[in-house]
């Protein structure tokens, strides 16, 4: 598991004052390029030099509990889903002050050649970085992945 923390920040709450929903989404992206960071150059160098991406093809959110400006956003990121091209990334957020759930966020990614656009079979590095977020650090192919 890795735990990303990011304050809520004044642009990034809405007329109710709480956090947009879309910023969550945001959010999860920032934490997924912190656990990236693990990769010889990082994410930057992943999409930059490697021009490989995880796109999303897929994500569902359950909103519980409100952050608000001020607030610091814990986000916990595990990888329950291994497949050949894709993976499955959750993210459990929470208010770091007092650990209440505001989202949980299931993100699934299809890695991809971004010169053609077209999947590949995660390389040997990425899934390293993975697994060392997977539970038990199992390697599987999970149901219905690419």
């Amino acid at each position: 598991m890795l735990r990303y923390e990011r304050p809520v920040r004044f642009e990034d709450v809405d007329a109710a004052q709480i956090l947009f929903f879309p910023r969550f989404l945001g959010y999860c992206h920032e934490a997924m390029e912190a656990l990236f960071e693990a990769l010889d150059g990082g994410y930057v160098r992943l999409i930059r030099e490697r021009k490989i991406g995880l796109p999303a093809v897929h994500v569902d959110a359950d909103f519980t509990a409100p952050l608000t400006y001020g607030d610091v956003a814990r986000i916990d990121v595990t990888v329950p889903q291994i497949g050949t091209t894709s993976c499955t990334l959750l993210y459990t957020i929470t208010r770091a002050r007092d650990g209440l759930l505001a989202a949980t966020v299931k993100h699934v990614c299809v890695v991809s050649d971004l010169t053609t656009l077209t999947k590949l079979p995660i390389p040997a590095d990425v899934r390293a970085v993975l697994l060392q977020h997977a539970p038990q650090g199992a390697d599987w192919v999970g149901p219905g992945l690419r």
